[in-house]
């Protein structure tokens, strides 16, 4: 999609703090964060909702192993999960460090 600012930065248009990436997703830090660590994960290719997503499961899969990663880096005791996707127009889901 052309005006989409998530496939801008999966596709490396605009520059982002990337948390963890594979072949089809990339988790970066969100830029107006609600605690530190606030990572959005996308798939690099372009779905309107999370439940577009082709590998649905998969894509929860690759949050749990972003999940670990925070983890670890932030010594976080639990990471809230929020599925909105009301403000940008592609699939995220919200992993935020408690």
């Amino acid at each position: 999609m052309e005006d989409c600012v998530f496939c801008k930065i999966a596709s490396g248009e605009i520059s982002c703090q990337k948390i963890w990436e594979d072949g089809d997703y990339l988790a970066f830090l969100d830029v107006n964060p609600e605690a530190e660590g606030h990572t959005l994960i996308i798939p690099k290719k372009h779905y309107r909702w999370v439940w577009d997503v082709a590998d649905y499961g998969g894509y929860f899969e690759k949050a749990r192993e972003v999940v670990k990663v925070l983890q670890g880096r932030y010594r976080a005791e639990w990471i809230e999960m929020k599925v909105m996707g009301n403000l940008v127009p592609h699939a995220h889901i919200h992993l935020i460090p408690r």
